[in-house]
């Protein structure tokens, strides 16, 4: 009767954990969700033809099919093109806004300098 019970609690055990996690991708998503919504309700902080100095995360491919640079500025995505190679993730730059996508949830820039 022992094994009978053991199965039982492991069953209960797996389907609670399935449970818990559904329950928190879920609500992670929500606010996911929320964060973007609120995005597109604001306004942007930056101005075109300004330059704003911001640390870059990471390196993608935009829309241009050009290796860019990402960054943000006060939460504001900018894609920087012109970024030299010699530039990595982490470096800190100058960019100077160019257009906003649309939406104006974020823009796009070019590399001014290093600052």
């Amino acid at each position: 009767m022992e094994p009978i019970w053991l199965a039982a609690g492991g069953v209960t055990l797996a389907v609670g954990l399935v449970l818990a996690f559904a329950i928190t991708r879920r609500s992670e998503s929500s606010a996911s969700k929320r964060a973007h919504e609120a995005a597109q309700e604001r306004e942007p902080p930056v101005e075109l033809g300004e330059t704003y100095e911001f640390g870059i995360t990471e390196f993608s491919d935009h829309h241009s099919g050009d290796r860019v640079a990402v960054g943000k500025v006060e939460g504001f995505v900018l894609f920087t093109e012109d970024v030299p190679s010699s530039v990595s993730a982490g470096d800190v730059i100058r960019a100077k806004v160019l257009s906003f996508n649309r939406g104006h949830t974020s823009a796009d820039a070019r590399f001014v300098e290093r600052a």
